[in-house]
């Protein structure tokens, strides 16, 4: 069986040496190695691990015996974040940008466990936290039985080293630095390095069927929910929607234009169902601005209108009216799966100037929380 480490790496790349050289010692072998990082996490690589003369972990497999490329580690297995525009990323710092590295890590962990005849280390010791809680994820979704998800712990003077990246065989003298700051220098021999493996609940069996291709993860967490019609819950007090047993806090202006429409919707008192009736919708230029700053007053935390900018919520354009939808489209189908957008959105109907807006999903499956009546 093939061994694949799958890791996320931030500008500490001595997490993989470390690894490896804990795997070698547990008699695990590693046939190849793959890297989800940042720009700046891919040049330390580069720099540091796979330097042609200088590198790190060629003297590692050295100091084991191996060949250098008795690994499968190269320029290729680096996978860095990157926008669909193809911009690399520098680092994680918005919501936009963890969307990403959650979508990558999903990708490669559905590639790497396609194939029964490799198992998947899944090392959650390097990055960010978001990069560790991703890859977690990405584990407990795909993950099989002979998969592994793995953390390194190295001895914490050593581990805090810019110079250490594993004791070799012939111990070496590492310049460390105590709690002022000040080096002093300890024997390479002295640090200790322990593999720990994490134990984790895969769902990979209860998704509803297994996906052929990877699937954002709203989609995934939504096939693990039962197949009876979902409702739809706009809690006003809490800022949130809840749809089936996922929740989606909402930014109070987005939240209180979405719940207008939904009490539109909830308000029609035609006798037929809202399966392809349209009646509620209506156009930009109709929508009651008085009606969403009453909805938008009843959100706890938010601030009075009189004090907001007449290009926000309260002074509604068709303008910022589009604006204010894709984003409410945005924040729905990341949390709740692309598959279930159309029906939660706010939709539009025919073309311009006639287009008109509104809720698909039918009013008997929608409650509102909050509002008083």
């Amino acid at each position: 069986m093939k061994n694949i480490l799958l890791a996320v790496c931030g500008l500490s790349p001595q997490v993989i040496t470390e690894t490896i050289y804990a795997l070698f010692h547990e008699g695990r072998k590693v046939h190849a190695i793959h890297l989800i990082t940042t720009r700046p996490g891919r040049d330390k690589v580069l720099t540091e691990l796979l330097a042609p003369r200088t590198g790190h972990f060629a003297a590692l497999l050295a100091d084991f015996g191996m060949a250098s490329d008795d690994i499968d580690f190269t320029y290729d297995n680096l996978h860095v974040l990157q926008q669909d525009s193809g911009r690399e990323l520098d680092d994680i710092l918005s919501p936009e940008d963890n969307e990403i590295l959650m979508r990558t890590c999903l990708d490669h962990a559905f590639r790497f466990t396609g194939d029964n005849d490799t198992a998947v280390f899944f090392l959650v010791a390097g990055g960010r936290k978001t990069m560790t809680s991703c890859l977690t994820l990405a584990a407990q979704l795909y993950g099989r039985q002979q998969d592994r998800l793995l953390h390194v712990l190295v001895s914490p003077e050593f581990e805090s080293s810019r110079n250490f990246y594993f004791p070799p065989r012939k111990p070496v003298t590492i310049e460390l630095r105590d709690r002022q700051g000040l080096p002093y220098w300890k024997e390479s021999s002295s640090a200790h390095i322990h593999l720990i493996t994490i134990p984790f609940v895969s769902l990979r069996e209860h998704l509803r069927p297994l996906p052929d291709r990877p699937l954002p993860p709203a989609d995934l967490m939504q096939s693990l929910v039962c197949e009876a019609p979902l409702g739809l819950t706009i809690d006003l007090l809490e800022g949130k929607l809840i749809y089936g047993r996922l929740e989606l806090d909402m930014h109070p202006a987005r939240l209180a234009l979405y719940a207008f429409f939904a009490e539109r919707k909830c308000a029609c008192r035609l006798p037929t169902t809202c399966q392809g009736c349209t009646t509620c919708f209506l156009e930009a230029g109709m929508i009651d601005g008085d009606a969403v700053a009453r909805l938008y007053e009843r959100i706890p935390g938010t601030r009075l209108l009189a004090d907001m900018s007449d290009s926000g919520i309260g002074g509604l354009t068709r303008e910022n009216f589009q604006s204010y939808k894709s984003k409410i489209r945005r924040n729905i189908s990341g949390t709740f799966g692309l598959s279930h957008a159309s029906l939660l959105e706010i939709a539009s109907i025919g073309t311009r100037p006639d287009t008109r807006y509104g809720i698909l999903l039918d009013r008997e499956r929608i409650e509102i929380k909050g509002i008083k009546r």
